[in-house]
């Protein structure tokens, strides 16, 4: 593969249907490309585009009555690409349409979002902040259809988020220093109904002008499948809610560091319900394990260039903690997509495309007039 290129910077503003025909229009070559392959890899598993339509449209509803305005962000990020809404959705809900696609079908051919999480808490770091970063391990064509939008609000905190082309959020950080990254699970409550697509989930966190706010979102919002979000805030603190469909469990960073990678790891999560991910990711047993390694004999004097050698981790190669390109079984290319670093109280975040075979980070901010207004 050639040398990674750094994610596009999409700069909105404005409504909802304004903030999404800009995104659209910006990012319109990544966004064809991103839908050409999810579609792709649905259509493996037997669905055809007017199943897939169909499906995407019959989350509508639901959508509509938690989120009218992310919706309405769609539909212009769908008039902005020149797409339709239903591959707009596509994008945002494709972990929920390629679980779908497998359960009627009786196909599998997906693989799990992998990553590794991992904050510091002020009275662990050098400079007093928080730090809180991850390595999102995903398909290796990512790197070209990911970006970085920076949205400045007039309801709410100003935010950065790294997501997919034509997505609403992943990781990211809001100006009122909330944070937040995620971290593929599975149990065997998952998909037994539909609930919010998680990028919607997340955007909805990065909106939250309280730390509090931000943990209920996520706590509360019925999912259809499992998923793990760690959540930071400039003020000290740090919680991590291991997620079920219909329950969240708290975990809380010791020594004032947290690392977590694909494996439950709450004690009454696991009396409640069965890990079923580990047939897909046995590495995550070891990958947080290592990071935590590299962060703590230096507890106390932790740097943001120490949670960066912390994801570089290549133990075990390729199923590392930073995994380079490797081609699967079923022909897809996985790899770290990205490695991503936050300083919520800085408004500052880096991102390494394809860390594996790229060290260098472009640096994404939030304005300080942004932050200051946030701290009022």
């Amino acid at each position: 593969m050639s040398k990674p290129t750094p994610f596009p910077l999409i700069e909105l503003s404005g409504p909802p249907r304004r903030r999404g025909e800009v995104h659209g229009e910006a990012a319109r070559a990544r966004i064809e490309l991103s839908i050409r392959h999810y579609a792709e890899q649905v259509g493996k598993l037997g669905f055809g585009r007017d199943r897939i339509e169909a499906t995407c449209e019959a989350l509508l509803p639901a959508l509509e009555q938690w989120a009218p305005d992310l919706v309405e962000e769609m539909r212009g990020i769908a008039a902005g690409a020149d797409r339709s809404l239903a591959e707009i959705v596509l994008l945002n809900a494709r972990t929920e349409v390629l679980q779908i696609a497998e359960r009627e079908t009786g196909r599998r051919d997906s693989e799990p979002d992998g990553c590794t999480g991992a904050v510091i808490l002020p009275e662990a770091s050098a400079g007093g902040q928080v730090i809180h970063g991850q390595n999102w391990d995903w398909k290796a064509i990512c790197a070209e259809t990911s970006v970085v939008l920076h949205v400045t609000r007039e309801d709410g905190p100003d935010y950065l988020t790294f997501t997919e082309a034509g997505g609403l959020a992943r990781s990211g950080m809001n100006a009122a220093g909330i944070s937040i990254t995620a971290n593929y699970l599975e149990c065997d409550r998952d998909y037994r109904g539909i609930g919010i697509p998680l990028p919607l989930i997340r955007r909805r966190a990065l909106e939250a002008r309280h730390f509090a706010d931000a943990l209920r979102v996520v706590a509360v919002t019925p999912k259809s499948g499992s998923n793990n979000m760690m959540l930071g805030y400039s003020g000290g603190e740090a919680i991590n809610l291991e997620c079920a469909p219909d329950e969240a469990f708290a975990l809380y960073p010791e020594n004032g560091i947290f690392v977590h990678a694909n494996h439950w790891l709450s004690h009454p999560a696991l009396t409640k319900l069965r890990e079923t991910g580990l047939e897909s990711v046995p590495d995550s047993l070891y990958r947080d394990r290592r990071v935590r390694r590299h962060l703590e004999p230096r507890i106390g004097q932790l740097t943001s260039d120490d949670l960066k050698t912390a994801l570089f981790d290549d133990f075990a190669s390729p199923y590392a903690v930073c995994r380079p390109p490797l081609e699967k079984d079923n022909g897809n290319l996985s790899a770290t997509v990205a490695m991503v670093i936050m300083e919520p109280a800085r408004g500052v975040m880096e991102i390494a495309p394809l860390p594996a075979m790229n060290r260098e980070f472009t640096q994404y901010r939030l304005t300080p007039e942004a932050l200051a207004a946030a701290a009022e």
